[in-house]
């Protein structure tokens, strides 16, 4: 991708135009109400600056999965009310994102107006990336703004067809979000170190592979650690892992070795014999695991290992936690590490960039997403980044 062809929106001329601007607003919600509006506080900001600035706002955004077709549960109408709250002006719902009620109301917005219309995924053309649904969608606007980068891992209209047919650029979520992948992946201060957890190697075999040609240090925790101690011969006990995956884990090791990459697995464990909130925990060598018990998290020794190496590098990109963090007191070693890097970023010491939904619960249960250099909400996109793939939304947007 050629990055320097984005064309960053804070500097296109809005004044007076109706401009299309794909938000991803899928929050959840309950009883018609937001619970979590996270997604809605970040994009509120650079939807004001284009209606401070003149323009004639039309944000659409898909929202569940309502399969093709209208359905009252996945209405964007509570959720273009909370957006209006945040903005603290009003954004008028317009029942439908394409047709004639869709461009009437888009023509009627006077500048620095704002609307919010219904769920693209109510039409199938959305997912189809169908071309006559890309060009009703254009009638709307004068110029596309890609505010979306948690779904630009999918070719769909809103996010790669209608690209063809307007003026495009990148609203400033989606270049915070390129500028700190690039950053933490691509065009990294070295030394860098990776966190990668999660339950599961087989789900994270191209995010593992692409960062171990990428990254210094590779630190693997989560059942995914366990997996890779069962290939070295380690005994788990009855720990979460994938045996068939034992083999996959040596390749890995095996290549990342090749690329001067060190793979760094847990000195010590947190072991259980069940796994509840309150249940009785040990720390043990990792060699030392018992037959009877589960490993569930890191010990201090694999953290106080962990942060020696952290300190010693100036970048670090973070993706999955080191144990069961949800359930008490499994979540010391994520929490512990977290609060490490914070205190590094805040001391310039390292650029840290954090995603995935585990992971920012993780960061949020510690207290320290706001001390992170970035943390994203993209989920899929950011794996797919991580994983070394071409994101189709992106990619639309650096065509020359």
């Amino acid at each position: 991708m050629n990055f320097d062809n984005l064309k960053p929106s804070t500097k296109a001329d809005v004044r007076g135009k109706r401009v299309l601007v794909r938000a991803d607003l899928n929050v959840p919600t309950k009883d018609g109400r937001v619970t979590d509006a996270t997604r809605l506080e970040r994009v509120a900001a650079g939807i004001k600056d284009l209606a401070d600035r003149g323009a004639r706002v039309v944000v659409i955004s898909h929202f569940g999965r309502p399969k093709g077709a209208p359905s009252a549960e996945f209405s964007l109408k509570p959720v273009a009310d909370k957006l209006s709250e945040i903005l603290g002006r009003p954004a008028k719902f317009v029942g439908d994102c394409v047709g004639a009620d869709a461009e009437a109301a888009s023509n009627a917005l006077a500048t620095g107006d704002i609307a919010v219309f219904e769920n693209l995924r109510f039409h199938k053309g959305e997912e189809k990336n169908d071309a006559d649904f890309a060009k009703a969608l254009a009638r709307s606007g004068d110029i596309y703004v890609s505010e979306a980068f948690s779904a630009a891992h999918r070719a769909h209209a809103s996010t790669e067809g209608i690209t063809h047919l307007l003026p495009s650029y990148a609203g400033p979520l989606m270049m915070e979000e390129i500028s700190a992948l690039r950053s933490s992946v691509e065009e990294p201060k070295r030394p860098t170190a990776a966190v990668v957890g999660g339950a599961k190697v087989s789900t994270k075999i191209p995010v593992l592979t692409n960062l171990s040609a990428k990254v210094d240090k590779l630190i693997i925790g989560g059942g995914m650690a366990n997996t890779f101690l069962l290939a070295q011969g380690v005994e788990i006990g009855k720990s979460l892992a994938e045996p068939d995956m034992t083999a996959t884990a040596l390749e890995i090791m095996h290549a990342a070795k090749e690329r001067s990459c060190e793979i760094v697995l847990p000195k010590d464990l947190v072991v259980a014999a069940k796994f509840e909130a309150g249940a009785p925990s040990k720390v043990v060598p990792t060699l030392e695991a018992p037959a009877d018990q589960m490993i569930l998290d890191v010990g201090p020794e694999a953290v106080k290992h962990y942060i020696d190496v952290m300190s010693h590098c100036r970048t670090l990109l973070w993706n999955g936690p080191l144990g069961a963090f949800e359930i008490d007191p499994f979540g010391n070693g994520t929490f512990a590490l977290a609060r490490a890097a914070a205190e590094l970023t805040k001391a310039g010491k390292l650029t840290s960039v954090a995603g995935g939904g585990d992971t920012v619960a993780a960061l949020n249960a510690a207290g320290v997403t706001a001390d992170f250099s970035y943390v994203s909400t993209a989920g899929g996109a950011f794996l797919e980044w991580l994983e070394g793939r071409e994101l189709p939304g992106v990619v639309a947007l650096t065509r020359g």
